[in-house]
């Protein structure tokens, strides 16, 4: 990427690592990055104080909470029962009352407790495969935001030398004309150009600012503290192979998430399953009979009988969600696959489009326009020959600085999808 951005991507591996094995942590306040921002300084100040990220926390801390009510069994019931009473003849008054104190309890069978709870933590392993999706989510679009930031900063030192390139050519042209060599309506053009060239220098400008707004939005912070980002727009790492992007592609949370899925609605149906077997109630009590001032147990048991409801329907159910999902992740591999080839193929023009045009078509257009301001100060050349050779070096280097940055955004959109840094730093 840019050449901070390639000596960042291990701190992109690191910070993938960090989101796979650590808890997230976020401050109170958001951060405040200082002076010149390195893209490992904005992912860290996004990690800590994304206000997605810190709403998301509360699902895994519910997920847990899940964990800990599936694993609860039923409570006790305590049951109390007056009979023989307020009736008439012998039972008008309470002498015949029988009161009975029980205490009754629900044994689930088929191992209801422990797979509601293989339910719950797969729920969590979910919830949690999510989270690091949505980190790696932020993760690519500060990438991508601070690509914006850099390619903003490289906009305006482009229109700078736009407007020193528009007085120089108002300058040669000047001294023609103060010369008598050409006449007055060359200067007037030439003021309209540098005009022209500050006006759009000031749009780089004001982009540049969005662009930084943008960015320190995404750890929460609404104006941004930083100067400016540190990077080389034009330092284009290698790009691996196809085939191990697609290796890399079957590891990303969104595929791990797939995995993760289908336990769980394995677990749904297993438990679907068990909640067919109907559970047992044993009750156990003492009655007391006034008449006789005496007093005995009562035991007993009930259990459903599975005629009509043997759970079947969601039994069904979890059985079409199981399919579901990995129906789900084939579709979701091929539109993934297809992506990256797209994408890939898009880099590599990219790529090849920033070295023709720096290789090639610049030092031409450079050397062109040379030697026509020294044909024009000469006389051999007209203004127009002039203001087209400019035009053709300010458009190709506009158009270098834009398959650049395309470069970079799709660079980052790749580690997106496989959740790896693709380049190393170089020593």
């Amino acid at each position: 990427m840019f050449a901070v951005l390639a000596r960042a991507r291990e701190a992109w591996a690191l910070f993938l690592m960090a989101l796979l094995c650590s808890a997230p942590v976020h401050a109170a306040d958001p951060p405040n990055p200082q002076g010149e921002l390195t893209l490992a300084e904005a992912i860290e100040a996004a990690l800590r104080g994304n206000p997605d990220l810190a709403a998301s926390t509360y699902d895994l801390n519910a997920a847990q909470a899940r964990i800990v009510q599936a694993g609860l069994r039923p409570n006790p019931e305590l049951g109390i029962e007056l009979e023989n009473f307020a009736g008439g003849g012998n039972y008008s008054g309470v002498d015949a009352l029988e009161t009975t104190l029980s205490l009754s309890q629900v044994i689930e069978l088929g191992s209801k407790r422990a797979l509601r709870r293989s339910v719950a933590e797969a729920d969590l392993d979910t919830v949690t495969i999510e989270r690091r999706a949505r980190e790696l989510d932020v993760l690519a679009e500060v990438t991508r935001r601070f690509i914006d930031v850099s390619a903003a900063q490289e906009r305006v030192r482009f229109e700078a030398e736009a407007v020193n390139l528009a007085q120089q050519t108002l300058d040669a042209i000047g001294a023609r004309v103060d010369a008598g060599r050409s006449p007055e309506a060359e200067r007037s053009r030439a003021r309209i150009a540098l005009t022209r060239a500050r006006v759009e220098q000031q749009q780089a400008q004001s982009e540049l600012r969005t662009a930084r707004y943008a960015l320190s939005a995404l750890w929460g912070n609404p104006e941004p503290t930083f100067t400016s980002s540190r990077a080389e727009l034009f330092d284009l790492r290698p790009l691996g192979s196809f085939p191990s992007l697609m290796q890399q592609l079957d590891q990303s949370p969104d595929f791990l998430l797939f995995a993760t899925e289908g336990r769980l609605r394995d677990a749904e149906l297993r438990l679907a399953r068990a909640q067919a077997r109907p559970n047992l109630n044993f009750s156990l009590g003492v009655r007391r009979f006034e008449g006789t001032n005496d007093a005995a147990l009562v035991a007993g048991f009930s259990m459903p009988l599975p005629i009509s409801d043997r759970n079947q329907g969601a039994i069904s159910e979890a059985q079409a969600r199981f399919s579901q999902t990995e129906a789900l992740k084939n579709a979701a591999q091929v539109r993934a696959r297809a992506s990256l080839r797209a994408i890939y193929e898009e880099i590599q023009s990219a790529r090849t489009r920033v070295e023709t045009l720096r290789g090639e078509a610049l030092p031409q257009a450079q050397q062109a326009l040379d030697q026509t301001r020294n044909g024009y100060e000469r006389g051999r050349f007209s203004f127009l020959e002039l203001a087209t050779a400019q035009e053709e070096l300010l458009a190709l280097r506009a158009a270098a600085i834009d398959a650049a940055t395309d470069y970079h955004r799709m660079l980052a959109e790749i580690e997106r999808l496989t959740s790896a840094a693709l380049t190393q730093p170089t020593p």
